[in-house]
This record gives structure tokens, C-alpha cells and sequence, in this order.
């Protein structure tokens, strides 16, 4: 194992998998590093949070002489375009704006759970 340092970890493009809680709130996970989970009451708040955790995570495996696994490679880019009806663009976009989150967090997070992803 070459020790590459949290410098060269931290920024690796790791995916994260965000979705809701069952006791309310939200759980994240970056699901390339095994463990690396963290659970917050607001998406952004997780998205924060799982920064710590990732860099906790990185630290302590650098420290314990543990292999870090790199970002898997894939052939998804985690975007796709989807039409909806301009009624349905400004509802979502209200609702967003009423839960003080971006449109494309709420969606991610009701597009997982109507999927029931758990990443």
C-alpha cells in the first residue's frame, strides 16, 4: 500500500448516498468506505457532516496502517435530464424553497425514497 496522504484522499470524487431516516432526518453514506455513515435532521446539514466522517474515516485508516479504497469507477455520471410539467417545476421549486433546500436535493431525496434506495 502507498500512503498517498488525506490531501490526496480528501480530494477524490467519492459518492455519497443520502437518504431519509426512519426516525426522521437524514442518512448519509459514502458506501467506498466501509462505516463512513453519518445522520443529521436537514440534507444539508448531512452533506456537511459526512465531510467530518469522511475525513475522520481517511485519518484514522492513514493512522492504522488500513488500505483506503478509491472511488469506484462506473459508467453512471449521476445525472440524467428529466421533462416534468411546469405546474409540477414550480411546486417542487416551492416546496424546496419552504424547506429551505435546493430542487435537486428534494428530488434526490424523494426520487430515493419513492425507489427505496438505500445506496
Amino acid at each position: 500500500m502507498t500512503n498517498k496522504g488525506i490531501d490526496y484522499y480528501l480530494a477524490l470524487p467519492y459518492k455519497y448516498s443520502l437518504y431519509p431516516a426512519e426516525e426522521g432526518g437524514y442518512v448519509i453514506e459514502i458506501p467506498d468506505l466501509p462505516g463512513c455513515i453519518t445522520q443529521a435532521e436537514t440534507a444539508d446539514e448531512a452533506l456537511e457532516m459526512i465531510e467530518d466522517a469522511k475525513k475522520g474515516w481517511i485519518e484514522i485508516a492513514l493512522e492504522q496502517g488500513i488500505e483506503i479504497p478509491e472511488p469506484a469507477k462506473n459508467d453512471y455520471s449521476g445525472k440524467f435530464n428529466v421533462r416534468v410539467p411546469k405546474s409540477l417545476h414550480r411546486y417542487l421549486s416551492e416546496l424546496a424553497k419552504k424547506e429551505n433546500i435546493s430542487l435537486n436535493q428534494l428530488i434526490l431525496y424523494h426520487l430515493s425514497r419513492s425507489a427505496g434506495f438505500k445506496g
